[in-house]
């Protein structure tokens, strides 16, 4: 009988592994995760995208700034990327695209070919969304976002082929931007607003493949949309203006009765960019 229980238990140690690896190679993507995430970011070119003035302190942005001879003092337009130069026949540079660079941790459960399961990213991209006008004087006026770093909880659901899984993410991103001011104006004072952080949303899709049981790679477009419209930009008369009353008296940003100054903002209120990256998982 003894005999009978030792053979039992031979064979049955070897069944109970063997259904333990056919159990974890049926769900390869099931576990935690951490990983890495690098690529290139691509921004759309905000066609139409201007710098819009509030001239008498209203919260309004729909005034024009006019010459003391009611001339429009941004006559010669504006445009997308920054400027060149304080001339506009020089045009902008366009915004600038970059590389990418994330750090990221999950997990998946995996059922039949279903796969759904959560994805958290750390990181930041190169990449910079100015837009330029240019005045009469001549002068340039650019603003600028630039993306510090970036963090997003996501969705992510999909279909596994065996060890390759085809899936869709979306979630809630945090980013801080950066907004930055230049400009060739000498004469002005200028005060600009600085960092601030803004909740968005972060989609797109892609393909891992596993390499082994532990390590896989894949590819991944993601869109990234941030809500950036709180940059402001106050000009004011300035030292320089203040000791000349005959320039004073003459600019346009400063002109009785709103002598208090001019705000500028963006017209495009939204910083957004494609991202395409390839990734690299270690699953536990």
């Amino acid at each position: 009988m003894l005999a009978g229980l030792a053979t039992a238990g031979i064979f049955a140690v070897p069944a109970a592994a063997q259904d333990m690896t056919t159990d974890r190679d049926s769900k390869p993507f099931s576990g935690v995760y951490i990983g890495a995430a690098g690529g290139y970011d691509v921004q759309p070119n905000d066609v139409g995208s201007s710098i819009l003035f509030d001239r008498n302190g209203d919260g309004n942005f729909n005034d024009s700034v006019n010459t003391i001879t009611g001339g429009n003092a941004f006559s010669p337009g504006f445009c997308n990327g920054s400027a060149r130069t304080a001339v506009v026949d020089y045009g902008c540079r366009n915004d600038d695209d970059g590389w990418s660079y994330y750090g990221r941790a999950g997990f998946d459960v995996q059922s039949g070919p279903f796969v759904v399961g959560l994805v958290g990213e750390f990181g930041k991209s190169d990449i910079t969304d100015s837009v330029a006008g240019f005045s009469t004087t001549p002068a340039s006026y650019t603003m600028a976002r630039k993306l510090k770093w970036e963090a997003s909880a996501r969705v992510r659901a999909g279909l596994a082929a065996r060890n390759t899984l085809f899936y869709a993410t979306g979630g809630a991103g945090y980013a801080k931007i950066d907004n930055l001011f230049f400009t060739t104006n000498t004469a002005n004072a200028f005060a600009a607003t600085g960092s601030n952080k803004r909740w968005g949303y972060v989609g797109g899709g892609g393909i891992e493949q596993k390499l082994t049981r532990n390590i896989s790679i894949g590819m991944e477009y993601t869109y990234h949309q941030y809500k950036d419209d709180e940059a402001r930009v106050l000009v004011t008369a300035g030292t320089a203006l203040a000791g000349s009353p005959v320039l004073l008296a003459n600019n346009p940003f400063v002109l009785a009765p709103n002598t208090a100054g001019t705000t500028f903002r963006r017209s495009d209120e939204n910083f957004r960019w494609h991202s395409l990256r390839g990734t690299v998982s270690f699953r536990f």
